[in-house]
This record gives structure tokens, C-alpha cells and sequence, in this order.
């Protein structure tokens, strides 16, 4: 080998060892000769192995894989027993996975079974090798063997191989696989007789892995088992058991599956179970809503009506479900809406309603609503705007009266003078308190309509304003009515009075031109009165305007006036109204010079008796004045005489001096008269001091 002689090297050795010699069956001999001709001549080496017993297989084999001997290799192992190794020539050096099969068939060994098994699997002979798996009864590899099967849908073969690894080892990962196993072919018997036995699986997580791949059949025995009612509820319903999972659910209870059960029983049209659960979600406030668009995002209205006056009687019903079920009729069934919030008005979300029903152009439940919510202002206006639906006189009454926006007074005289001018005069009526009145007259007299409102200007004509006055006075001259005019006039003073005389001083009804008069006598333009009086031969009014104006000229012109007309009767009827005013001897220097004393003469005697009866009066007052002077002279003097003789009895009175030598005290009185408790008797001849 030194001289690289290999070839010699070998026919040398082949005679040593392969002839009979003494050192033919030298170990180190016949090693040498095989690795020489591993080296040197390969194809050597087959015949050699066969042919030679004595050398180090193992090593030998070894030298021959590296030397990619790779036959060679696997006769050398196979030669000495050393399947696995030989195994392992077939299946990483040869490659060749059906002879490591025969191989292993024919040496029946479970570390070759299991070589092979591992070179199955990784060529993805995956149903192979668990077969292999199960004849090595090799449990290691459970976790490939597990994704391997499940990445080739061999569900079959993985159950096989699981059944043998829970026999080695207890993991949940096993069980847990095989019942998923079981439940991909459908053996359900099975999930059921595993679960009942002793195991180690995670059942919630299997559970959820079958409902989440669909298996809904395997993961309702698992649910059912846990008693996870609320993933059985979602199982049942999947699997269109709906009476099943409406059960489940209400083991549950819980919000979401209810919920999710009532939503999948609408979806199938089984409405009846729908409200079962839909009666238990709706009393959660949060929830109302989603159930509620839901329903109507489906088109079911009339279910969800039905579910909603289904909730009113719960013990649990609260404020969202009286208000859903109102906006509910508001959209779909508007014959019910008013008679629902007349019942539950105390019970309303009163401002989602009211959105609900403008949304909707419900006026009249809305101006219903307006007014539970005090919103008098808001109500009025849709009155008003929308009076073909929403306009009632009563309640318009009742709501006018009680809003804020003072404009509004004032647009709803315009609303009833263009829509109800037969009732305008109620409405002022029920306003008189709160409306201008200068306003109002002035909005019905640019209308034209200012007789329409007479009755509410004679109504608030006691507050003397004067465009109400000026309006009533007008329509009484239009109207001829000169009792109600002159009525007017007199109660009520706050207008241009003027201006009416100077109107209907010309007016062709005598009473007209005859209040005109009134009307400046009233206004203190006696002449103005007196002259009209005059005109139209009212005499009277004229002596009586004379006589109230206290001025003597005018009464004294007038007289002269009745004695140029020839007014003989009104001469004498004049003396006596204005009597006061007339001077004695003007009435007799007229009546004298126009032949007129016997007309005059009533009004002398009665002059005559007056100034007679004043000047016995003044003479009677005379006298007793007099009396009553004299009278008190003579009281004066006897009050005088009484306190004189009071003054002459006062010593009598007074104690007496003090004696010498008695230390200058008084002197003691002497005893009263008549003995003990008797007041002292007055001198002979003198009353007693009391009289006096």
C-alpha cells in the first residue's frame, strides 16, 4: 500500500484468504482485502462479501456507504443481521421505499418497520405509513402522523394508528384527535361510546373545532355532553333543529344566544320560536334595537308588531319596547299608533316617537305627542301647518292658550281667518287675555273681515282700547245700530271722538246725526252740539246740552233763538231746563218785549217761591243764630256763679292751723259727723260740694 501497489496487493491477499492457507480466516485479513478492493476494485467487493465470513461488518458496511457502495453496504448489513442498518442503505442511500417494505416484511422487526414507516411518511406515503407505524407499534411519532393524516384526509388509517397509541400513552392530544377523527368519517356511535369512557381529550376544544369545520351532528354530542348549552344552542340551529336549540338556549341564557338562535329562526321563517327568544332579548334595552332591525331588514314587520305587543305584558317590559312598538305602527301599521300612545303616553320615549312620527307624516299623533311633552309651541305649529289631518278646534284651543312664542297667538288668527273664520271669534275668545287687541283689529282690518271679529271686540270692550272702539264704532254706523253706538260712546271714551262726530254729523239717519251731537256735548263743543241739535229741531237735546254746558250766554242765545223760531212751548220748557243758568230778568225782559209772559209765568212763580223760600230760610237761620247766642251767654254766666261759691266753700275744707307747742304739726281733725264711715255734713244752709 505504501508503494501504491493495490491491485498486487489484492491478488496477494486473494490467495492468503480465499485459498486454503492457514490464515484464510484471518479477521484482519479479510478486512483488509474488502476495504482494499472498496478502494482499489469495486466490483471486487460483492464477490468477496459473499464469499468471506470473518470481517467487521459493521465497519466494513460503513466504509462501503461512504464509498457509495450502496449494494455492497446492504448485503454486508443484511449479512449480519444489522436490519436497520440495512433498512437505512435502502431508504436513504438506494431509496428505494418498496424494497425496505419487502425488507421489512421479510425480517419482521419493529425499529425496521418503523424506519420504513418514517420514510413513508415523509414521502407522504401517509395511509403506508401508518400501516408501517402500527406494525412497529410505534406510539413516538403520534404528532406527525396526526397533521400528516389530517393534510391527506386518511381519517380511517389515522383512527387505526390512534386506537394503538392510547394503548401506550395517554395524551390529549390522541384523544382528543380521535374523536375529531371519528367525527370526519361519521362515526358518531363511536364519539358517543369514547366520550363515556375514560379519557384524557379536551372536549370544549374539540367541540369548537367541530362546529367551526362544520361538523355540527359531532359537535352536538360533545355540547350536549359538557352541558355548553349555548354552543349546542348554535350547533342545533345549524343543524335546523330549532325547537332543540330554542331548549338549549334557554338553558343558556344568556343574551347572545338567544339572539343568535332567535335571528336563525327568523331566517328559517319559524317565527313562533323566533318570539320565544326574542321575548327574552328584548327586555335588555342594549339588545331592542338589534332584534327590531333585524326583523324589518328581512320584512317582517308583522312578526316584529307581533314580538313587540307580546313583550307589553312582560314583568320585565320597559320603556324601549312601548317606544319601539309606537315607531313600529308609525312605519308599518298607522291605524293602531294613536290608540297605543293615548294608553301608554306615561311609558313613551316621547322624543324618538315624536322623530318617528314626522318622519312618517303622522301629524295628528305627532301634535298628540307634542302636547304629552309640553311642547305647545311645536304642537300649535303642526297644527297649523298640517290642519287637513292634524286640526281639531277643541284642542287647538287648549294648545294655543298655552304656548310660549307670542307670534304664535297671531298666526293662529291668520290660520282660522283663512281656513275657520266661523270659529275665529271662539279662538279670540280664549286669547282675549293674552293677545294685542290693537293687533288683532289691525290684522282683520287689512283682511277686510273686521265684522267677523265683532263679537270678540264687544267681548274685550271693557278694556277701553281704542282701535277696538274705533273698529265697533265703525261697523255700528255701517250698521245703523245708533243704540249700540251711542251705548259705545258712553262706556267706552278711548277714541277720536272728533273724528266720528265730524263723520256722522252729515249722515242721513237723524239718530246718526243725533248721537253726533251727544258726541260733542260730550266732547264739551256745546255750540257744535247745540247747533246740530238745532238743525235737525232736536230741541230738547239742545236745552239740555245748554243746561249741561253751565254756560249762561248759550243758554240765554238759545232762548232768544226759540222766540226768533216762534218756539212758544220751547221757550217756556227752556226756562225751566235751563233754570240755573237763566237770569231772572233777562227770561222776564224777553218774555215782556216778544209777548211771551204767560209762558214766562211758570217760570216766575217758580223763581218768585225759590228766592221767597231762600229768604225765609235766611231769616229763620237768622233767629236761630241769635237764640243760640244768647243761650250760651247765659250758660257762660252760670258757670261764672258756680265757681264763685265753689271758691267761698274751699276753706271750710282745708285742716286747721298748727298749735304752739306742738312741734308744729297739724291739729288733729275733729271727728266726722254722724259717726264712723259718714262724710262730713256742709255748714246749715250750703248743698253739698258734690251738687256743684
Amino acid at each position: 500500500m505504501t508503494a501504491d501497489l493495490p491491485h498486487e496487493l489484492i491478488e496477494l491477499l486473494e490467495k492468503i484468504v480465499l485459498q486454503n492457507s492457514a490464515f484464510s480466516g484471518n479477521f484482519n485479513l479479510q478486512n483488509l482485502l474488502i476495504l482494499t478492493a472498496i478502494k482499489a476494485d469495486p466490483s471486487r467487493v460483492m464477490d468477496y462479501i459473499n464469499r468471506l465470513d470473518n470481517f467487521d461488518g459493521p465497519a466494513v458496511g460503513d466504509v462501503a456507504v461512504e464509498a457509495q457502495l450502496y449494494e455492497e453496504a446492504f448485503a454486508i448489513f443484511k449479512k449480519f443481521n444489522l436490519n436497520v442498518q440495512a433498512v437505512n442503505v435502502l431508504l436513504d442511500n438506494i431509496r428505494d421505499i418498496n424494497r425496505a417494505v419487502e425488507f421489512a416484511f421479510r425480517v419482521e422487526e419493529d425499529a425496521v418497520w418503523s424506519q420504513v414507516a418514517k420514510a413513508q411518511l415523509r414521502e407522504g406515503l401517509v395511509s403506508d405509513a401508518i400501516e408501517s407505524f402500527i406494525r412497529a407499534d410505534d406510539a413516538t411519532q403520534f404528532l406527525e402522523v396526526i397533521h400528516a393524516a389530517e393534510e391527506a384526509n386518511v381519517y380511517h388509517d389515522l383512527v387505526k394508528y390512534l386506537l394503538m397509541v392510547r394503548q401506550k400513552a395517554k395524551e390529549p392530544k390522541v384523544d382528543s384527535e380521535l374523536i375529531y377523527a371519528y367525527a370526519k368519517i361519521d362515526r358518531l356511535g363511536e364519539i358517543e361510546e369514547f366520550i363515556l369512557m375514560p379519557n384524557v381529550a379536551n372536549l370544549p376544544n374539540v367541540g369548537d373545532r367541530l362546529y367551526d369545520e362544520a361538523l355540527y351532528e359531532a359537535a352536538k354530542i360533545i355540547f350536549a355532553f359538557i352541558s355548553n348549552w349555548a354552543k349546542l344552542a348554535c350547533t342545533l340551529v345549524k343543524l335546523k333543529q330549532f325547537q332543540g336549540a330554542v331548549d338549549a338556549a334557554r338553558k343558556a341564557n344568556s343574551s347572545k344566544t338567544w339572539k343568535e338562535v332567535c335571528f336563525a329562526c327568523v331566517d328559517a321563517e319559524e317565527f313562533r320560536l323566533a318570539q320565544i327568544c326574542g321575548l327574552n332579548i328584548i327586555v335588555q334595552v342594549d339588545d331592542l334595537e338589534e332584534v327590531s332591525e333585524y326583523y324589518q331588514n328581512r320584512g317582517c314587520f308583522n312578526e316584529l308588531i307581533s314580538l313587540m305587543e307580546s313583550g307589553l305584558g312582560l314583568e320585565r317590559a320597559h320603556m324601549g319596547i312601548f317606544t319601539e312598538l309606537g315607531v313600529l305602527y308609525a312605519r308599518y301599521r298607522y291605524e293602531k299608533l294613536m290608540e297605543h300612545i293615548k294608553l301608554f303616553s306615561t311609558r313613551l320615549n316621547i322624543p324618538k316617537l315624536i322623530r318617528a312620527c314626522d318622519e312618517q307624516q303622522h301629524w295628528k299623533e305627532l301634535t298628540y305627542l307634542y302636547i304629552q311633552y309640553d311642547e305647545f309651541d311645536n304642537a300649535a305649529t303642526t297644527v297649523m301647518n298640517h290642519s287637513p289631518e292634524a286640526w281639531d278646534h277643541m284642542q287647538f284651543k287648549d294648545i294655543i292658550v298655552k304656548v310660549a312664542n307670542v307670534e304664535l297667538y297671531y298666526k293662529a288668527v291668520h290660520f282660522y281667518l283663512q281656513e275657520h273664520p266661523d270659529l275665529i271669534n271662539d279662538v279670540l275668545n280664549v286669547l282675549a287675555l293674552r293677545v294685542d287687541h290693537t293687533r288683532v283689529v289691525d290684522i282683520m282690518r287689512k283682511a277686510g273681515q273686521l265684522r267677523l271679529v265683532k263679537p270678540y271686540m264687544v267681548a274685550v270692550q271693557s278694556n277701553n282700547v281704542s282701535a277696538v272702539n274705533e273698529a265697533l264704532n265703525e261697523i255700528y254706523v255701517e250698521e245703523e245700530d245708533y243704540d249700540r253706538l251711542r251705548e259705545s260712546i258712553d262706556f267706552h271714551d278711548n277714541f277720536d271722538q272728533i273724528g266720528l262726530a265730524q263723520k256722522i254729523e252729515k249722515h242721513e239717519l237723524l239718530e246718526m246725526r243725533r248721537v253726533a251731537a251727544y258726541i260733542y256735548k260730550k266732547a264739551g263743543r256745546w255750540k257744535q252740539s247745540i247747533a246740530l241739535s238745532k238743525k235737525d229741531n232736536l230741541y230738547k237735546d239742545a236745552m239740555e246740552t245748554a243746561s249741561q254746558s253751565g254756560d249762561r250766554e248759550l243758554a240765554e242765545e238759545l232762548l232768544v233763538y226759540f222766540i226768533d223760531q216762534g218756539k212758544k212751548e220751547c221757550f217756556a220748557s227752556c226756562l225751566f231746563v235751563c233754570y240755573d243758568l237763566i237770569r231772572a230778568d233777562v227770561a222776564v225782559e224777553l218774555a215782556w218785549m216778544n209777548n211771551m209772559i204767560d209762558f214766562a209765568f211758570p217760570y216766575l212763580l217758580q223763581f218768585i217761591r225759590e228766592y221767597t223760600g231762600k229768604v225765609d230760610e235766611l231769616i229763620k237761620d237768622k233767629i236761630d243764630s241769635l237764640k243760640e247766642v244768647k243761650a250760651k251767654e247765659n250758660e257762660e254766666k252760670d258757670v261764672i256763679k258756680q265757681q264763685n261759691m265753689y271758691a267761698q266753700l274751699l276753706p271750710l275744707a282745708l285742716p286747721a292751723p298748727p298749735m304752739p307747742g306742738m312741734g308744729g304739726g297739724f291739729a288733729a281733725p275733729p271727728p266726722p259727723m254722724g259717726g264712723m264711715g259718714m262724710p262730713p255734713m256742709p255748714p246749715f244752709g250750703m248743698p253739698p260740694m258734690g251738687s256743684y
